[in-house]
């Protein structure tokens, strides 16, 4: 990073910035990347430029998009959300079908569609590329755009062995995470064809995430992509392995068979233990987690911990829950 190349990325570009931006379009096989400060901020993007005030944006019912992105579809764009119940984060079509609204005089219509790969919420589970092929097909038949929250992306193509071109054909643009399980401090990348990252690119202006110097941080994602991509399995395996260990204690409920990435989702049934409470002495311990209201605990393997790390968390919770 001290030795990168910089330049200034809202006047005439960074050099660091731009190599960054043409590998990971290579990488996911379109034209064109945008690099922004987050991955919210990748996702809002591609949502304002597929839309306009007034139109429905369509998504799985626990979608980050919808759920923790602070309303800003609605907020900044003016949209309607339409949500869908899904299994494990999967939209089935035929569900899709049945809640589609066609533009009419009384009706806004769908104007696009948000997937997302991994499904956070389901616990890192891998979208199958056969439902997404369907779905972007059939919405394509209906005028409307897709838009893949690929936050975690590259661990769906690791733990798939699928490529990232083929995830990304399934949509219109596609969002990737640098700081997540890639491990750079900073930064998201809206990937998508030319004309798209043009619109997008004066949408960021606007929400002032255009950056000087941003060679620095566009050096750490090069890294990301290079290094990180190849020991995304160390941290699939790491996370069954704690799930594994997880599921023996009493008092909680953790599928390990469940558990196809780095997440690891835990069910708090403890019929004396506060959920808070044992997130709190969890950290006390020296263990984060997070935790979902009312009683779900989410952890996440990544490249600053490993086996000693998870037998410790492992051990942390035993000891509470007996306690």
């Amino acid at each position: 990073m001290a030795q990168a190349e910089v330049g200034d990325d809202v006047l005439d570009g960074d050099p660091t910035v731009r190599a960054l931006e043409q590998r990971a379009a290579e990488w996911a096989g379109r034209e064109a990347a945008l690099f922004v400060p987050s991955g919210t901020m990748a996702n809002q993007l591609a949502i304002g430029t597929w839309t306009r005030p007034g139109e429905v944006m369509l998504a799985e019912a626990s979608a980050h998009v919808l759920l923790y992105e602070a309303g800003a579809a609605g907020a900044l764009h003016g949209l309607q959300t339409l949500p869908v119940r899904g299994t494990g984060g999967v939209m089935a079509l035929s569900e899709v079908e049945r809640v589609w609204q066609e533009t009419d005089l009384h009706t806004p219509g769908v104007s696009l569609v948000c997937v997302e790969q991994t499904h956070m919420s389901s616990g890192g589970r891998v979208q199958p590329l056969a439902e997404l092929e369907r779905l972007y097909a059939w919405a394509h038949g209906r005028g409307a755009r897709v838009h893949m929250d690929g936050a975690r992306l590259a661990n769906a193509v690791v733990a798939s062995g699928i490529d990232a071109r083929d995830w990304a054909a399934q949509a219109d643009s596609v969002s990737v995470c640098l700081s997540k399980g890639l491990g750079a401090p900073v930064g998201s990348l809206l990937i998508a064809d030319g004309d798209a990252i043009e619109r997008a690119l004066r949408l960021r202006k606007r929400l002032g995430g255009g950056m000087r110097q941003a060679g620095f941080l566009a050096a750490a994602g090069l890294v990301a992509l290079e290094e990180g991509l190849p020991r995304l399995a160390e941290d699939h395996a790491l996370a069954r392995s704690l799930a594994e260990r997880l599921s023996a204690l009493d008092g909680v409920h953790c599928d390990p068979e469940s558990v196809e990435t780095n997440i690891v989702t835990v069910e708090l049934v403890h019929p004396e233990r506060d959920p808070q409470a044992v997130a709190s002495e969890l950290e006390a311990a020296g263990v984060r987690a997070l935790l979902f209201p009312p009683n779900i605990l989410r952890f996440v393997t990544h490249r600053d911990v490993g086996p000693s790390d998870a037998e410790r968390c492992a051990a942390a919770m035993a000891r509470i829950l007996t306690n």
